[in-house]
């Protein structure tokens, strides 16, 4: 028996606000959208992956989701690491780097981390 992993899901408080960090900082645009009365959930990937993200917003969720300890990420490998780091400093997202381990990462407007590897 074979597992393959094909998304991971982020609750998201803002669906039109996470969707566009989600395109500019790392190029993921929605692949599909299933609405419902009670929540809306969008996939995202790119071309280099067939991995999605799904982002599912809740209609009776106004308030901002408890992430804990934040000791979870999902991450990706930047073609060009410089630039990626760059961009992301302009777009004042990076949360934590580790010049040690030559990696950092980047939250999105939910408060997920996120990891950029060269």
């Amino acid at each position: 028996m074979k597992f393959k992993m094909i998304h991971e899901n982020y609750n998201v408080s803002d669906l039109d606000k996470s969707i566009k960090f989600y395109n500019d900082a790392l190029g993921l645009y929605e692949v599909r959208r299933k609405s419902c009365e009670d929540f809306i959930i969008v996939y995202l990937s790119n071309e280099t992956s067939d991995f999605e993200l799904e982002l599912t917003w809740l209609k009776e969720h106004p308030q901002p989701y408890d992430l804990g300890e934040c000791e979870f990420h999902l991450a990706f490998r930047a073609d060009n690491y410089e630039e990626a780091h760059k961009k992301h400093e302009e777009m004042g997202c990076i949360c934590f780097e580790n010049p040690e381990m030559g990696i950092y990462f980047i939250a999105d407007p939910d408060g997920y981390w996120l990891e950029i590897l060269p």
